[in-house]
């Protein structure tokens, strides 16, 4: 009998795995194509270093949260030495289970006043 890995037993994420599963929800991508999304996305306030997303890739791989992906976006136009990654269901859940924390956590520090305007209409 196995037991099934729950996404609340993942967390908290750091910053860094968070931003690589954000980056994947939505597509496919490699490696440098996964810094440049975050990097793009955050305006330049999270720059992950090579060091850093690949580490946590081998991290994300070895958890079940991300995968590599089987087919190229365009085999012609890329070289075949890249690694295409996509976040799985369990990633997809985990993700969610951060965002949600995270903003539970926000919602938190809005009653404190300590975030002016989030979550006004």
């Amino acid at each position: 009998m196995t037991v099934e890995t729950q996404p609340k037993d993942l967390l908290p994420l750091t910053e860094p795995v968070f931003h690589i599963l954000l980056s994947l929800a939505d597509e496919e991508r490699h490696g440098y194509g996964i810094m440049r999304e975050v990097r793009e996305r955050t305006e330049g306030s999270i720059v992950l270093a090579p060091g850093t997303l690949y580490g946590a890739i081998k991290r994300l791989r070895t958890l079940g949260l991300i995968e590599e992906a089987a087919t190229r976006v365009d085999p012609e136009l890329d070289d075949e030495r890249r690694k295409y990654y996509r976040i799985t269901g369990l990633g997809e859940r985990v993700a969610a289970a951060e965002a949600a924390r995270v903003a539970a956590l926000a919602r938190q520090a809005a009653l404190k006043r300590l975030l002016t305007g989030w979550g006004e209409a």
